[in-house]
């Protein structure tokens, strides 16, 4: 039933040797709720700490985190990226005075497997990565709703509802 256990239920690398060469792109989002301090800095304009600009930063990271996604979960194939992109969407402020932050990755290659992981894998990195940078302001810092919204090419395409 799982492609990465063996009859002996042992984990294993799923074999694509034999599968074509196709071009595969996934898209993934991040949700980020910024608390109110942190929404209204960001509202004011990209702020930047001593690490860098928080946005500029993040999607940096997420094209890092996502190259390198066959270094972070265990039994990813390491795939060549033919593009990766980071787009980060601050979203306007609730009445609390908090935001929610989108980050989108978007990526692609021409492969045997798909590219869901580092889809994700991307997202989640640049969105840890603004809690890395906004923590200095506040903690209260959340992370949710990290899933994949849509991937093509391979057996099946899929979309979220």
């Amino acid at each position: 039933m799982f492609s990465h256990l063996d009859a002996q239920g042992r984990p294993k690398m799923v074999d694509v040797g034999a599968k074509a060469i196709t071009a595969r792109a996934a898209h993934a989002v991040a949700l980020v709720q910024l608390p109110p301090a942190l929404a209204a800095l960001l509202r004011e304009g990209e702020i930047a700490t001593k690490k860098g600009p928080i946005f500029q930063t993040a999607i940096l990271a997420g094209t890092m985190g996502a190259k390198r996604t066959a270094d972070l979960i265990p039994l990813c194939h390491p795939l060549p990226l033919d593009d990766c992109r980071i787009e980060i969407e601050s979203g306007p402020p609730e009445p609390d005075g908090s935001a929610v932050v989108e980050i989108h990755c978007r990526v692609g290659t021409h492969a045997r497997t798909g590219v869901e992981m580092e889809a994700l894998t991307g997202a989640a990195v640049a969105a840890l990565t603004l809690y890395d940078m906004g923590k200095a302001v506040t903690q209260g810092i959340v992370i949710r709703d990290i899933r994949l919204l849509e991937k093509t090419g391979g057996k099946s395409d899929y979309r979220a509802p």
